[in-house]
């Protein structure tokens, strides 16, 4: 893997990290829903979801 690659991937889980810290998690307790959702659930799943798909495409560059 190259070292860019290893670099994106080390940032992208800093950002997750902050992203699923308590303070920003606290934010997200509302009881609003969101499609149905609480929205504590669909922020979480969400920013998972999202982890997912950056995480793939820069994979994906790699094999390329």
């Amino acid at each position: 893997m190259k070292k860019r690659h290893q670099q994106k991937l080390i940032f992208l889980s800093l950002v997750m990290v902050f992203l699923w810290n308590m303070p920003l998690l606290s934010l997200a307790q509302l009881p609003d829903q969101l499609f149905g959702f609480p929205v504590f659930y669909a922020y979480v799943f969400l920013v998972w979801a999202i982890l997912i798909m950056v995480v793939f495409g820069i994979l994906k560059k790699h094999h390329e």
